[in-house]
């Protein structure tokens, strides 16, 4: 149970960002430690001589663990091979242990005692190097055979006081000098190992005027939208300073002001979250964009309860609560660890919690619906939801009649979003009963275009590697790939079904309104050529002819603001029954169109008997019954009609006189009245 002081699920408190329960939980008897292994995304449990560890992607708080037994001693740190055929055991500053987990064998690894000690290592998938050590004489790198022999590649010399890596941005930093602040970058992916310029971190003096000490906990490695950013604590100044790699630079991207002396961060979804743990808040940050302004007002971390939707999983879920309520949860008690991107370890209560964004509470809470709509058409994790929530938006200011400029500013958002979408591969659409999708294209995102703060182009930026190795790794990759392929773009034909078609009733008494917001649509989807549901035209046409605008309908339809179509065309025969000259306009457009036989059906509708029998003659059209024409014309009671028509039938068809029609309509004119000759 949450203390008094930290509002639960239920309680009514509003929160953008929250803790999913039920976490997952780590009952083993006997721990030792825990840890997490973000290379192959393993929680991770010892005992004196077994290491149980969780699978924690896809997250899944019921996942069982795996057991495999290494000899007793003091673990400091453990990794698993990224093929998992290894396990590496830290025992002491000088030494780490190598477990084969089919064949059981042992290596230990010594370094030189006294003259220099080991700070950690990692494994890497370069071709150079299977594995890197870390010391506090450099960096070495390690070839790594099936039996686990180890042979020395390279050593990298550099005086380090601690260092930092991530798995996901395969980044190290080694940091050095008096302050710590020195920083060497290394690289070591599947392109190999690359040394990045070596660079200062900014630190502001203290009053005293002494020179404060940069600490590895005040260094975060992210990586959002692709790009490796390195965020630094700044005590001093009160603030987070953003650093961007690329292969010749290292550049700060500005800074953020923070407003408690211990943090940490999250990203979810590409969203930077600032954990401001004196403040008990989270602030929100979109790094996409170039104001570093928060994304929503700062509120509390969250822990919220798991819907329940059948009785045994409310049972499991009690059971799960009860032993939860035993451990008088704290929302950033001290033995928090946050794990990049969105894990928080909580080393008392033995239990991995998942950070997650909830969008429609930052929907609820936004006042500037066009930064919003942007921000929502930028996730990926729940694209369907942020889709729903744009939609919403949209048909929202429609109703609440907003200044027909912030409602444009709304629409072209989510024009240009799906327009970038379509270029950049990232739309999945279902066509016919199909889903398809295409390859995201190299150079679709503006971003491929870097420029220092001079001006001046930068070569190529450190990039994110996507893992590779093993079984679970690949998949991930391919989790991620179809994460990328989702979108929550917006087609034409959805802003119509969804936003104009739903408001159009409602609307219609103010069809002025409402046309203006269709025609700039229109002009956004012709800005970035894209294709329109003609219903959108029809549409408009209804709505101008509700509020008897011809002479603006007459001028949308001669300035192709409005595309000729046969719906169109038809629309504008329906809406002129009201005005001539818009049915003219629909008959003139079909005739444009080649549709014949609807131009000949319109023609015939209207009277025009003859006319439409010499258009007939003309473009040679057999789709059309010569009974149209009798039907119609014996239907006005109009016996001259008929027998101009049966006439006219006559000279323009061989063998006419021969037919049932000819016969059935000569006598029934005969019928009527034999004062009419033939």
């Amino acid at each position: 149970m949450l203390s008094s002081s930290q509002p639960s699920a239920g309680s009514g408190a509003l929160s953008h960002v929250y803790v999913q329960h039920p976490p997952l939980r780590c009952d083993i008897p006997e721990s030792r430690g825990l840890f997490y292994d973000d290379a192959n995304r393993l929680l991770i449990c010892t005992t004196s001589s077994q290491v149980f560890h969780w699978q924690t992607a896809p997250f899944d708080p019921v996942v069982s663990p795996s057991v495999d037994s290494i000899s007793e001693g003091p673990i400091l740190s453990i990794r698993f091979s990224l093929d998992k055929k290894a396990i590496a055991v830290q025992r002491s500053d000088c030494e780490i242990q190598f477990f084969h987990r089919e064949t059981k064998q042992m290596l230990t690894h010594k370094c030189k005692a006294g003259s220099e000690s080991i700070l950690g290592f990692f494994w890497s998938e370069s071709p150079l190097c299977d594995l890197a050590i870390v010391k506090t004489s450099g960096m070495d790198l390690f070839a790594c055979d099936s039996m686990l022999n180890l042979r020395l590649v390279e050593t990298r010399k550099v005086n380090v006081n601690w260092y930092t890596y991530t798995h996901e941005t395969r980044l190290v930093l080694l940091a050095s000098g008096l302050q710590c602040k020195t920083i060497s970058a290394f690289q070591v992916s599947n392109a190999g190992v690359v040394r990045l310029p070596k660079f200062e971190m900014t630190m502001a003096k203290s009053e005293s005027n002494s020179k404060p000490i940069l600490s590895s906990g005040d260094v975060h490695l992210v990586t959002v939208y692709g790009r490796i950013y390195c965020l630094q604590v700044d005590r001093e100044a009160m603030l987070l300073h953003s650093y961007r790699f690329y292969r010749d630079a290292v550049v700060q991207q500005g800074s953020i002001p923070i407003y408690s002396s211990k943090l940490s961060v999250s990203v979810v979804d590409n969203v930077l979250l600032v954990h401001q743990i004196d403040a008990n808040v989270v602030i929100i940050y979109d790094l996409s964009v170039d104001s570093r302004a928060p994304v929503s007002a700062p509120l509390p971390l969250l822990w919220r309860g798991s819907d329940t939707s059948s009785q045994a999983t409310s049972k499991e879920n009690e059971s799960s609560e009860s032993s939860t309520s035993n451990e008088n949860l704290v929302m950033y008690e001290d033995a928090w660890t946050f794990l990049v991107p969105d894990l928080i370890l909580d080393q008392i209560n033995k239990v991995l919690w998942r950070v997650n964004l909830d969008l429609e509470a930052i929907s609820a809470s936004s006042s500037d619906r066009t930064s919003l709509l942007e921000f929502l058409q930028r996730r990926k994790l729940e694209a369907n939801k942020a889709k729903q929530l744009c939609l919403g938006i949209a048909r929202a200011i429609i109703l609440e009649r907003r200044p027909a400029t912030q409602v444009t500013q709304a629409i072209d958002v989510l024009v240009t979003a799906y327009s970038f979408s379509v270029k950049a591969g990232a739309f999945k659409e279902v066509k016919n009963g199909r889903t398809t999708a295409t390859t995201p294209s190299v150079g679709a995102s503006p971003d491929n275009e870097r420029h220092g703060p001079s001006g001046s182009s930068i070569d190529e930026e450190v990039e994110m590697n996507l893992p590779s190795g093993s079984n679970e790794n690949m998949l991930c990759a391919d989790e991620q790939q179809e994460s990328q392929l989702s979108s929550a773009a917006i087609s034409p034909d959805e802003l119509y079904k969804f936003v104009f078609a739903s408001v159009e009733e409602t609307m219609v008494e103010e069809s002025e309104y409402l046309v203006s917001i269709i025609t700039e649509f229109l002009r956004s989807i012709s800005a970035e050529k894209l294709k329109v549901d003609l219903n959108i035209y029809v549409m408009t046409i209804r709505l101008l002819a509700y509020s008897k605008r011809f002479a603006e309908l007459s001028l949308f339809t001669t300035n192709k603001i409005i595309e000729p179509s046969k719906e169109v065309a038809l629309q504008l025969l329906v809406s002129g029954r009201q005005n001539l000259q818009i049915r003219k306009l629909g008959l003139d457009m079909l005739r444009q169109l080649s549709l014949h036989h609807d131009y000949i059906t319109s023609l015939v509708q209207d009277g025009y008997y003859l006319e439409a029998l010499r258009y007939a003659q003309k473009h040679k059209v057999t789709s059309v019954r010569s009974s149209l024409f009798l039907e119609a014309a014996f239907a006005t009671n109009d016996l001259q009609h008929l027998a101009a028509i049966l006439r006219v039938l006559t000279e323009l068809i061989p063998g006419f006189k021969e037919t049932s029609e000819y016969f059935t309509f000569y006598g029934l004119l005969n019928d009527t009245s034999s004062s009419v000759a033939v």
